[in-house]
């Protein structure tokens, strides 16, 4: 056996094991994606409005 024969060989039992190890780890078809559960949230809780933090001077003008 060359060398090209032993790296061809080699060669395509790498791709075998990526080509097996894609398939296993990515889900391929209509399972990939699990319809999503509904959950129902609950109603809010009444309470008091929060009042709006004060905010600083605005600058409209700054002179030279």
């Amino acid at each position: 056996m060359t060398s090209q024969s032993i790296g061809g060989v080699l060669g395509a039992i790498v791709a075998a094991i990526v080509l097996a190890a894609a398939f296993y780890y990515v889900p391929v078809g209509p399972f990939a994606k699990p319809a999503p559960a509904r959950v129902d949230a609950p109603a809010p809780a009444q309470t008091a409005p929060v009042q709006p933090a004060p905010r600083g001077p605005v600058v409209r003008e700054v002179p030279n």
